[in-house]
């Protein structure tokens, strides 16, 4: 197993890039192809203690920059750090992408290279977000803004395969978001889909119906589905959120002796909640759906967030992601029927 790493992705790129690369090598102990420019890498990497560590370098003279077209720079750029990585896939010299650059690029150059598992007619971005139990994970969180039902339909199939061999839930609890749980809320597309999910067909997934924004955090849910464009609202206004309480909590404490005193007293309870809602400890979002692991991070991900990431590429690749996802999808006859394009041309084995 090695994971090839976009070293060149990310807004503190590639000197984060390298530090998360270098401690998930010596956490993890597994081998790791830093891809980018060779020169600027290496210098990041005299400032750490590598000796004895599986980390090898490779060089690209292109990178493809946060405000670029996705689609036009990885047909422009074939010497990207992106593509590179999918292409190190593609061939087998790596088991997964790990990149903190930009999300569009890494969507399009893992369809452009790696294609769709078979049956999947768009991959989806699966984000795992803290609640007040256990993560849920919402998808799709801005891979697809515009989708069919059954797109969603199938972002509850693979959210569903993710928790179960991922975070180990047996029996995976799924909700579609919605603006209400009643029956009649909803636009076209809630409503086809969840006719669609609650049909008996589809009786294997443990899909509960509609549920609001709010239900997102409560902690009785595994799967949240969405497109793409209601996904990444949620995901940029929970992250705004956070912050904006921060910023206040901070502000209060500092404000007053008392406040002060009683942070020194909540400090050890307020760390674990910080470490809950961290997006550093979650790491990266995978992209389900594709022919081969591809894991995004954010792009102001720090050196933790970069370790993180690698190891949810581990763990999809040790517990063989992309198989179960095929298996699931090939049992499924119900979902092929709904399918409005064919499989050929796309990949008929997973990884």
């Amino acid at each position: 197993m090695k994971i090839a790493v976009d070293a060149m992705g990310g807004d503190y790129a590639p000197a984060v890039v390298v530090e998360g690369a270098v401690w998930a090598a010596r956490e993890f102990d597994v081998p790791i192809i830093l891809v980018g420019d060779k020169a600027r890498i290496e210098d990041e990497l005299k400032k750490h203690d590598r000796q004895g560590l599986p980390i090898s370098v490779l060089h690209t003279s292109q990178v493809v920059g946060m405000e670029e077209s996705p689609g036009q720079a990885i047909r422009r750029k074939k010497d990207s750090s992106i593509k590179v990585c999918f292409d190190l896939v593609k061939s087998g010299e790596a088991s997964a992408v790990v990149s903190a650059g930009n999300s569009g690029a890494a969507m399009a150059a893992g369809i452009f290279v790696l294609k769709n598992l078979k049956w999947v007619e768009r991959p989806a971005i699966a984000v795992i977000m803290p609640t007040k139990k256990d993560p849920v994970i919402v998808l799709d969180a801005g891979g697809n803004v515009d989708c069919k039902p059954i797109h969603l339909v199938q972002f509850a199939l693979m959210g569903s395969v993710y928790a179960r061999y991922i975070l180990r839930k047996d029996v995976p609890k799924i909700g579609l978001l919605s603006n209400g749980e009643e029956e009649g809320k909803g636009n076209e597309l809630t409503r086809e889909t969840h006719e669609i999910l609650k049909d008996s067909s589809f009786n294997y997934l443990n899909y509960v119906g509609y549920v609001e924004g709010r239900d997102i955090f409560a902690g009785d849910l595994d799967v949240v589905v969405c497109d793409g464009f209601v996904g990444n609202v949620v995901l940029k206004v929970t992250e705004g959120v956070a912050e904006a309480f921060t910023s206040m909590l901070k502000k209060e404490i500092m404000g007053s002796v008392p406040a002060k005193m009683g942070y020194l007293l909540a400090k050890g309870a307020l760390e674990k909640v910080k470490k809950k809602v961290d997006y550093a400890e979650y790491g990266g979002a995978p992209l389900l759906g594709l022919d081969g692991i591809g894991i995004i991070s954010h792009g102001a991900s720090n050196a933790k967030a970069i370790k993180n990431a690698i190891r949810v590429a581990i763990e999809c690749t040790k517990h063989k992601l992309n198989r179960h996802l095929l298996e699931e999808l090939e049992k499924n006859q119900d979902l092929q029927k709904l399918c409005t394009r064919t499989p050929v041309g796309y990949a008929e084995e997973g990884t």
